[in-house]
């Protein structure tokens, strides 16, 4: 069966492995980072809210890169912010926190919504209530294990980590049961931003991909 909407998203998602939170300074260049991250094989950006001008970033993403990305927007603490993303653009929806009004207004629009959650009982409330998957954050607080802890009494779960994820920490997450990694300033570097170095940020993207696929035996 061939899958539509906001299961087709989270399935990419999930297919990828990773998905590249980009908080940065301008929205000027986040066109040409969400390109660079494509042509290194990570075909999925988070545009954060902190980022100043993010809603006509992620307008103008979408727009240019079409089909090639899913482009989303993270930091969403309001059902009113979920609701300006998606209608500019925004394909998915991530917050940091545990909102039942914004997962409500993510799926009016058939979008997936990944709310943050950190306890077991956050976890589980959060996806009880239409989560299409959790970002246990701050991951790097308590580090792979935590994952294998928590799916072994709820294996039913999707979970994702943001926060304490880079190179060497990848394939520990990935092994330890997590369905995709959110990956933000050890893949995103605002070096490599600044200066405009989109070879060096490809490069970088296709390392990532490297350990994902290494972590699933591909």
């Amino acid at each position: 069966m061939r899958l539509t909407g906001r299961n087709a998203s989270v399935a990419r998602m999930e297919t990828s492995g990773l998905v590249a939170v980009i908080r940065a300074d301008s929205a000027d260049q986040l066109v040409d980072v969400c390109a660079a991250l494509r042509d290194g094989g990570v075909d999925v950006s988070e545009i954060t809210m902190t980022t100043p001008g993010a809603l006509e970033a992620i307008h103008r993403a979408t727009e240019k890169l079409g089909k090639d990305c899913l482009i989303g927007v993270g930091s969403v603490l309001d059902a009113e912010t979920a609701r300006a993303a998606i209608l500019a653009g925004a394909q998915y929806v991530v917050a940091p926190t545990l909102n039942l009004d914004v997962i409500a207004m993510a799926h009016r629009y058939d979008k997936p919504i990944i709310p943050g959650a950190l306890t077991p009982t956050e976890i589980i409330t959060a996806w009880s209530a239409g989560a299409d998957l959790v970002k246990v954050f701050p991951a790097n607080l308590f580090g792979p294990q935590y994952f294998k802890d928590v799916l072994a009494p709820m294996p039913q779960l999707k979970l994702t980590p943001t926060g304490g994820v880079d190179l060497t920490t990848a394939g520990d997450w990935l092994k330890a049961g997590a369905a995709c990694l959110g990956v933000g300033s050890s893949l995103v570097k605002k070096d490599l931003i600044k200066s405009k170095d989109w070879a060096g940020l490809t490069k970088l993207a296709k390392q990532f991909v490297d350990v994902v696929k290494q972590a699933r035996g591909a």
